[in-house]
Parts: C-alpha cells; structure tokens; sequence
C-alpha cells in the first residue's frame, strides 16, 4: 500500500539548501517541489519533522510559508531511443527543448520531457509471444541512429510470460508488450524506462577487464592504457590540458558509446564540445560521432547542488546502454567541481567537516561513482558482455594532488595519467608526465597487444620507459657540466630521448592526421626510433664517432614519421628503418 504524503512548508532557505516541515511519509532522496514555482529539490536529511532539501535551481523569491510538494519518486532518468544525440542539463533536461520554449535562459521551474512523446519509432519484435522473460531479455530493437541499434530490455524487475508483443511505429510511451507475472499481475511494456540515478543498475555478474581502451593518443596507448570496463583519473593545474585530453578520447576511442560529463566546467569549454561534435565524424563509419553521443551540460554558472545529479544522471544512461550489450566510454570533466557543490552543501547542513572542509563522506560517493563502471554480464538469457569506462577529470586547487579530491579518487582508480603545467608550458601535449603516470592495467593490456598488434609490444615499451626514466636520471648532471661532458652512450641516450619525446608522445590535437594514431601506426613509429637506437649503440661498440650520426637527415625523416598517412605505414616505415640502417653504415664508413 502506498505511504500518503503530505505537503510541507518551507521554513529556510540557505541559498541552495531549503528546510521544510510537514513532509509526513517523504523519504530520503524523494523528489519534491519547491515553492511557488515548483523549482526541482530532492530531500538529502531528515531530522525529526525537518526535511533538508538540496535545490536544482536557483532559489531567489523562495521564502518560509512557500509549499513544497512531494512526488513519491527518487530522481531518476529517463531511459529509451531518443537519448543519443541529446544534449541534458543536470537533471536530465533537454537543452534544446527548453530553448525553443523559453528562449535562450533556462526559465526556472521548466520542466519538458527527457525524451521526445510525440516521436515515433520502428519497433521490430525478436521475442515471441508466449515465451518465458526475465529483466534484461531483448524485446525487440530500434534504429536510433545509423550507428546504434537500440534494444528494448524487460525493466530489470520483471519477469514473466510474454502474453502479447506488437509490430510497428510507436511513441516511447505507447504499450508495444505485455508481460503476465507468475501471480497473475499483468504488465504493460513500453519503450521508456525510468531509473533511480542512486542506484547501480544490476547486473548478472562482473568480470575482470581483459582488453584495452583504444584512444589514439599515443602516451595514453603506449605507456598508460585503460581497460574497457576501467577506471582513470586526470588529475592537472589549471591550463595543463584536462579537457582536452577527455575531448580526444571521448572523439577517438574505441567505445560504441560516449557520455560526456561537463560537470561545473566553464562555459567556454562545453561550448567547444557542443560546437566541435556534431561536426566530427567517427573514423570508423564515416558518420557523425553525435549519433552514438549523448551530452550533459552542467555548467560552472549553473546551480551547484545539479552537479551532483549531473555524474549519477550520466552514468545511469551509460549502464543502460551497457546493458544492451554496448561498451561505453564515461567522461566527467570534472570531479572537483562535484566535490566543491558536496562541500558547499555539507556546509550548509552543518555537518562535520573533514580534510579541507569536505564532507567524511567524500571518498565513499566517489569510490561509489568509479565502482559502477566495469566489464560485466549484463541480464538476460544471452548473457551480453559489456562495459561502462569511467574517466574523470580532477582539478585540484593550485595542482596539489595531495588534496582530498584526487588521493581519494586515486584510491579508487587504476589509471593516473598526471598532468604537468611545466610540459603544457612548452606546448607539448598531451602534457601527460611518463615520471609520475601510471596503469594498473598493464598486466592485462600487454599480452592482448603482444598477440593482437605486435609481439615486441610490451618489450618496447619496457625499454622506452627505461630510457625516458634514464634521461631524468642524467638531466641534473647536465644542467650542471652541459651535454658535452656525457659518455657518447649516454649522449646517445639523450638524443633517443628526445625523439621519443618530441616525435613519439607529443601529439597534436589540431593536425588531421597526428590527432589520431592507429596501434599500428604507434608500434611502427616507436620500433622505428628504438632501431636507430639499435644500430647506432652497435657503431658506437665498435667505436665509431657518435657526432656525425646524429647530424644526419634521416633524423628529420623519423621526427616526420608521425605524419605518415594510414594507408601508406607498411611501405612508408620499411622504408625508414632501411634508411636509417643505410645512412648510419655510410656515416661510420665516411668517419673511418
């Protein structure tokens, strides 16, 4: 039997922080609304007959005696075709809706459906009726877009005999199934699903991750790889490029599905991502990367208690579309931003406050964000594998990674890819420092790319790592008494260095072709600079001057290697290294 609720009033308001009494048989995280103008709230405390209320909007004229209602639901998002292509506010709002109606501000206590009631879509049934059904079984499938294929699920909590299922085009909210329960209950299916944001959407069982996330940015590829179905963090100072780096990924990965997260970024930059992505085209279709993106826009100047809703918003349309089999790709730019509104509203409930004024709390609702991404066995007879990526952006203040928000999201993360604002400074990026990053995923990435790209893979990498820690190593001595006072071996160690560096792991955004770098292509380039590495040791051993082959053209050749078109690698690097091996033999001969 249903609980009967009632309507409070409110009797303080705290700038997004409203208390009301009166709320008689409301529960925590239920939805209200607020006031006069019926602003979005969802309760976030009770104590005694006090219900504390964090707003999603701003909350000027509110004031005590003003009614807020309950509505017996926990904020939730609207699941089923129409998402993609989408662009959302925190609360799952369409931005483009909202300004046809009002205008280009967000008028407060707008409400317009998530997805499209009048829009019909071409359900085709794969079930059969009469079949037995659980939740996650496959219905029926819907073109989305021309890249997705939308599969319309049973709702995870239905299970039952498939008494009717139809054919045809339907708005989401028509009935296209109907399911009889075993104690008779009859329900009607239809394309829209709705979901507590709060709650994990289940899942039959997860599984370790077992193959890399491809992104095409080489530092990233190489040296630090994420896992489908992994979690990595990018912490960075001001200015050091985090957006960027989440922009090339969420543009290059290898996912079926990108979430972009802007959770309390500045304007500018979300408007670059609404600007750049419905012009992109995906590399492996030729087609708009809009149609397998959806976009929640939650700005700095928004209200700051949305950015809250906006990470769980997103993350449940990313499960949901992992449920249908899809991998997906979360960005969330940027965690700290979220943290902050946590602490502000902490501050404002009174609570204890712990390191640097955050909420106790803050390392148990991040590790709860990271932990619902994964490589799982979603519901339903046909057991589809799927993931959930989560990266998220960190943006600690003064670039301390020593600050609360990133030590705890590095307690939960398993990739590090720490920015550097002195390498950003000197214009190399992605200004990921090789010193201080990290992946976790290495046991797992480096026998899938032995055996998938190249069987050398994982040694070259070692040995790239090995002679990037090496230069650190003698970079004070040559500060100190200049290069010239180095050993040729290790002058020659320097010089791999920096074409490592310079030609390998920088990487240009804005160049139509070094913005993205097949694996191929990567293993290529790097055995190419790791040959000249090869073959003049060798010379050296035998005692030849290391001068005169560091002079030579080829050098410029391997530093334009990165601009090699995808279609000519085979050719084009054969004919590199015999390059190099030839003009590093005439070198030593001359020198003789």
């Amino acid at each position: 039997m249903a609980t009967e609720r009632s309507t409070g009033t409110i009797i303080k308001v705290s700038g997004p922080l409203v208390v009301a009494r009166g709320l008689s048989g409301s529960r925590m995280f239920e939805m209200v609304k607020v006031g006069e103008l019926g602003l979005f709230g969802e309760i976030i405390e009770i104590r005694g007959d006090q219900y504390s209320i964090q707003v999603y909007e701003e909350t000027e004229d509110i004031a005590p005696g003003q009614p807020v209602v309950p509505t017996g639901v926990p904020l939730s998002a609207e699941l089923g075709p129409g998402l993609l292509q989408s662009i959302y506010d925190g609360v799952q709002r369409p931005l483009d809706k909202l300004m046809a109606r009002y205008g280009e501000f967000i008028v407060r206590g707008a409400e317009a459906p998530a997805l499209d009631r009048e829009k019909k879509w071409s359900f085709t049934p794969v079930a059969k009726e009469g079949e037995q059904v659980t939740g996650g079984d496959i219905l029926g499938t819907v073109p989305e877009t021309d890249l997705i294929l939308h599969k319309v699920m049973v709702p995870p909590t239905i299970a039952g005999t498939l008494k009717s299922i139809k054919s045809g085009d339907f708005t989401v909210e028509e009935v296209v199934a109907v399911i009889e329960a075993e104690d008779g209950t009859s329900h009607d299916i239809t394309m829209l699903q709705g979901w507590p944001v709060r709650i994990p959407r289940p899942i039959a069982h997860k599984l370790p991750p077992t193959k890399p996330l491809l992104t095409g940015q080489r530092i990233i590829d190489t040296l630090f790889p994420a896992a489908k179905g992994g979690t990595a963090c990018i912490p960075g100072p001001f200015g050091s490029g985090k957006t960027v780096v989440q922009h090339q990924i969420a543009k290059w990965a290898d996912a079926d599905i990108v979430i972009f997260i802007g959770c309390g970024e500045r304007g500018n930059e979300m408007t670059d991502v609404l600007l750049e992505f419905p012009e992109l085209t995906d590399p492996k279709t030729g087609r708009p990367i809009m149609e397998r993106t959806v976009l929640v826009a939650n700005t700095s100047n928004m209200p700051v208690a949305a950015r809250e809703a906006s990470v769980f918003t997103g993350i449940t349309m990313a499960e949901y579309y992992r449920d249908q089999g899809y991998s997906v790709a979360l960005m969330g730019d940027s965690t700290s931003r979220w943290a902050e509104a946590m602490r502000e509203m902490s501050g404002r409930l009174e609570e204890m406050p712990g390191d640097e004024g955050y909420p106790a709390y803050l390392a148990s609702r991040l590790a709860a964000f990271y932990e619902r991404a994964g490589l799982v066995v979603s519901l339903g007879k046909d057991k589809r594998e799927s993931s959930v990526t989560i990266i998220g952006a960190v943006s600690p203040s003064g670039g301390d990674l020593s600050e609360p928000v990133t030590q705890s999201t590095l307690r939960v993360t398993k990739v590090f890819w720490g920015l550097d604002d002195q390498l950003a400074f000197q214009r190399h990026f992605p200004a990921i420092n090789w010193l201080t990053s990290y992946s976790l995923y290495l046991d797992v990435t480096d026998p899938w790319y032995d055996e998938n790209i190249d069987p050398n893979w994982s040694k070259h990498r070692r040995q790239t790592m090995v002679i990037l820690k090496k230069e650190a190593d003698l970079q004070e001595l040559v500060r100190l008494v200049g290069m010239d006072s180095l050993s040729p071996s290790d002058r020659l160690l320097m010089e791999v260095a920096r074409l490592i560096r310079e030609d390998f792991l920088n990487q240009s955004a804005f160049d139509d072709i070094d913005t993205f770098t097949s694996l191929k292509k990567q293993a290529l380039m790097l055995d190419a600079i790791l040959h000249f590495n090869t073959v003049t040791t060798q010379k050296l051993e035998d005692g030849y001057d290391l001068s005169s082959m560091l002079e030579l053209p080829v050098m410029e050749d391997i530093s334009r290697a990165k601009l090699t078109p995808e279609n000519e690698l085979d050719s084009r690097f054969a004919e590199l290294k015999d390059k190099i091996t030839k003009a590093i033999n005439d070198a030593a001969a001359k020198a003789q």
